[in-house]
């Protein structure tokens, strides 16, 4: 009591406030110090739940109340997958393993070898193929991702081997070309008139971009890959489907958000597909993960797309790493003013390089660039427009690559088989 007989309440108010905040820090501080219930931020996860990273970067708190999270984030608010993989001091320099090739010991183990004895540091591995299968059980309580879960990656005897060989593991997530979850869920994929979910001509369908629950389920898939171990969560098929400008009115899907701009709207997809990944960056920074997007070469060129809704300048501004699919395969004749652009690896690809880089100056991005290389020979082109590429073909383009200081990039081959008898520097 005071002088006047009264408690002094607002001493003794801030005296246990202080006590409490103190308790806190050193709970976060020194985990193990005190139990804590389940969902308050042991067992390594995230101190700020999961459903409260809004696409704002606000943390929602005290019964609605806004607060700016911290960017970036302190270290011992990180999510922690006790994974220990160091980003490559010399950049990464990567190669792709499918599913099934992830899932087969002994292509693992060929692969293994060949990144013990060059240059190359990393493997990017399917999480969510292309189908929409995700090829391992990743760390959810998501219904929905676990009906779609295989067992057919051992992922802990993987992340075993990248951590004991310092392979940095890139996580791929086929994102909107996803045919088993639009045909369980009609509604959240694009309909014809008669009510059939849309494929494209070899039978693929697409999530609908606009519904944003199939963001929250990518994003879903991503931080159980995240968990894991990976430390880069790489989204491919980014996109609508290939040209939806043609018949994308004609289909039946809800905009959402995005209606006021109508289905012709070429703004609508470009936004839709920035947002998304303004959202995923913005879900998965807690998980200590950069985010990477795989995108078109020619959406550099063009910088605008009219109907797949990618845009350069949007997407870089909301990922960390761009993932241009720059193989010579896959330009037209008369590209870079080459006839058969297929049989010039280094033209094309010191022509791109010249390209991405001047536009990323322009729009003073600090986003790295990861070109995806060719490994592959592109015979389904026909007679005089492809070449064999053999170790001269595939060490073009990394020199093309660095004559421009360009030190990093992922190579590309469905079957898993990667040329020797090159410097992966």
């Amino acid at each position: 009591m005071n002088k006047k007989g009264k408690f002094p309440w607002p001493i003794i108010t801030l005296a246990i406030v202080a006590v409490v905040v103190l308790l806190l820090i050193i709970a976060r501080q020194f985990p193990g110090t005190f139990n804590f219930p389940a969902g308050s931020g042991s067992d390594n996860e995230p101190i700020v739940a999961e459903d409260d990273v809004k696409i704002d970067g606000k943390i929602n708190v005290n019964n609605g109340q806004l607060i700016d999270s911290p960017s970036p984030t302190p270290s011992q608010f990180t999510y922690d997958s006790g994974v220990d993989i160091a980003y490559p001091e010399d950049g990464v320099k990567g190669i792709y393993l499918s599913g099934g090739g992830a899932a087969d010991p002994e292509v693992v183990k060929h692969n293994v070898d060949m990144i013990d004895q060059t240059g190359l540091n990393s493997v990017v591995v399917d999480v969510k193929d292309d189908y929409g299968s995700i090829t391992m059980p990743v760390k959810t309580d998501n219904d929905l991702i676990k009906d779609n879960e295989t067992n057919a990656v051992d992922i802990n005897q993987l992340m075993k081997t990248f951590e004991e060989k310092q392979i940095y593991p890139i996580a791929r997530i086929t994102t909107f070309k996803d045919t088993k979850l639009a045909k369980a869920h009609p509604e959240r994929s694009f309909r014809t008139s008669s009510g059939d979910v849309w494929t494209n001509d070899i039978g693929d369908a697409f999530l609908n971009p606009y519904d944003k629950e199939n963001w929250k389920y990518m994003v879903e898939v991503a931080k159980g890959a995240a968990k894991l171990g990976f430390k880069d969560i790489q989204f491919d098929y980014v996109r609508f489907p290939e040209a939806f400008e043609t018949f994308g009115e004609d289909l039946e899907y809800d905009m959402g958000d995005y209606s006021e701009y109508g289905k012709g709207s070429t703004e609508a997809r470009e936004k839709t597909i920035t947002d998304f990944l303004a959202y995923a960056q913005k879900e998965l920074h807690p998980y200590g993960v950069e985010v990477s997007a795989d995108i078109f070469g020619y959406v550099t060129v063009v910088e605008s797309t009219p109907g797949i809704g990618q845009n350069f300048r949007g997407i870089a501004d909301n990922v960390d790493v761009i993932s241009s699919m720059i193989y010579p395969s896959h330009w037209g004749p008369g590209y870079f003013d080459y006839p058969a652009p297929d049989k010039e690896p280094y033209g094309v690809v010191d022509h791109y390089a010249q390209k991405e880089l001047a536009l990323l100056d322009d729009i003073d991005s600090k986003t790295k660039t990861r070109p995806w290389l060719q490994d592959f020979t592109a015979s389904y082109l026909g007679g005089g427009m492809y070449m064999e590429y053999d170790a001269n073909a595939v060490q073009a383009q990394i020199d093309a690559l660095a004559d421009h200081g360009i030190n990093e990039y992922l190579l590309w081959n469905a079957g898993n088989e990667y040329t020797t008898g090159v410097d992966y520097k």
